[in-house]
């Protein structure tokens, strides 16, 4: 819950009318979604596919309490004009963007930036559990972490917030700028270079120039954690002073780096060169995810946190959902859903820890189309065979026409009556893995978000 007054809004936003009458009016959230207000709400009328303006007689139903307004005053509904907090600014967004730069100087929390290809929530909610240890803690929720998501995620922010982690996503050139100068981060975090977004940015090096921007607003003694061998960010982080900079990855010239890794189907644990006698849990599966720990580790160290007091926090942390996570499968199967988001690095990575794990049934693979790869969406697809070794993985089925490549590249290695492709559809997808899985298997779906095995996970599961 939030603490403001009409007044230090209008201040803060810039207000264009006299909104002294309704001052001393307290406001205790902020949104833009009619749904979503509460009783002492601040309405955010944003326009977008639609204009939230036309909402405001359901927004007062709903609780709010007063409003922004980027229109004339003279169109304002008349139950509206003369008994309800309105602050007339230029831009709504702008101000709602404003708004949360004044409350979290307000609040004055120390603030953790993250972005990267993938990995953002993981580390996300590693950090906060590191974090948590020794300091009150607010975090995105789900992926809200756009230029409209940030400001509502710093203005949910409790008033005794000691730490605020804010997730930073892009998918063009100079998003992620808007959000570092609007949060000036005090840590900022890079998890990894990838190829998400790739056809907006042509090449790995652009990707690398757009995660950079995160240290836009660094504060002057500000952090910049990041992977410590990704050879595009070397040359880029230069301008920052060694002090302002700290390593983790598995080469032992970074600051933290894993000394041992124990990956299981449910439990990943490792020790680092920080202290060799501290074995640190995870539990989530991937050896991948041991560089995700290591980045919130150093965040942790860096604002004051030892790893021996963090470590127990961070064996707890919980995952935000549909993040590499098992579930109950028809006919005594399990699942492991990671149809959230997908890029080469990514599922090249899950398959590899998929690909080591033992059980009595079939293992089995379903990938989606993997979205935003522009002109490299062939090449890239085609990258995962590798990943993909007939004598541990019993049957890919492969949906999406952008798969087409990998199957018939997967030909080569794998029998027809092993190997499949749909496309369209996805009922007779569905129906062909019901009919596939029996006691013990182990499926795993995995996918951009915007092709859908989301829906085929839920029809699998028990």
């Amino acid at each position: 819950m939030i603490s403001l007054t009409v007044k230090e809004i209008a201040t803060a936003v810039g207000a264009l009318n006299d909104t002294n009458k309704w001052s001393d009016q307290a406001i205790i959230s902020v949104d833009f979604d009619t749904r979503k207000l509460v009783k002492g709400s601040l309405f955010v009328p944003l326009i977008g596919n639609n204009d939230g303006h036309n909402f405001i007689l359901k927004a007062i139903e709903n609780g709010a309490r007063a409003s922004l307004w980027s229109k004339p005053l003279k169109e304002l509904p008349p139950e509206v004009e003369n008994d309800f907090p309105i602050i007339q600014v230029k831009d709504t967004l702008k101000a709602l963007q404003d708004l949360a730069k004044y409350y979290l100087a307000k609040v004055n929390p120390k603030v953790v930036g993250i972005t990267g290809s993938n990995g953002k929530t993981t580390t996300k909610d590693m950090t906060d559990a590191v974090l948590s240890s020794q300091y009150r803690v607010h975090k995105t929720r789900g992926n809200f972490n756009n230029h409209i998501g940030l400001p509502i995620t710093i203005l949910e922010m409790p008033i005794d917030t000691e730490v605020v982690i804010l997730e930073m996503g892009m998918s063009q050139v100079g998003e992620i700028k808007v959000l570092s100068d609007l949060a000036e981060p005090d840590v900022a975090i890079i998890t990894m270079i990838g190829e998400s977004h790739i056809e907006f940015f042509g090449s790995r090096a652009g990707i690398a120039d757009a995660k950079m921007e995160i240290s836009s607003g660094l504060k002057e003694d500000g952090v910049l954690i990041y992977p410590g061998e990704e050879s595009l960010l070397q040359d880029r982080v230069a301008f920052l002073a060694d002090k302002q900079l700290k390593t983790f990855g598995s080469s032992t010239k970074n600051d933290l780096y894993p000394l041992s890794i124990d990956a299981q189907m449910n439990q990943t644990s490792f020790t680092t060169n920080e202290n060799p006698n501290l074995t640190i849990s995870l539990p989530v599966l991937g050896t991948y995810n041991v560089n995700n720990a290591l980045a919130a580790l150093t965040a942790g160290m860096v604002l004051g946190i030892s790893i021996e007091k963090s470590a127990p926090k961070l064996a707890q942390f919980q995952l935000t959902k549909n993040r590499t996570e098992w579930l109950s499968g028809l006919n005594g199967s399990s699942i492991l859903n990671d149809a959230y988001n997908a890029n080469p690095t990514a599922m090249k990575a899950v398959l590899d820890n998929f690909s080591t794990f033992k059980n009595k049934g079939k293992k089995i693979v379903v990938l989606g189309d993997m979205l935003e790869l522009g002109e490299q969406t062939s090449e890239l697809h085609l990258s995962v065979k590798d990943s993909l070794d007939p004598n541990q993985i019993d049957k890919v089925i492969l949906y999406g026409d952008k798969m087409t490549v990998l199957y018939e590249a997967l030909k080569e290695t794998f029998n027809e009556e092993n190997l499949f492709h749909f496309t369209g559809d996805k009922e007779p997808l569905i129906r062909f893995i019901k009919n596939e899985i029996g006691p013990e298997d182990y499926i795993l779906l995995k996918s951009s978000l915007g092709t859908d095995l989301l829906s085929v996970v839920r029809a699998l599961q028990m």
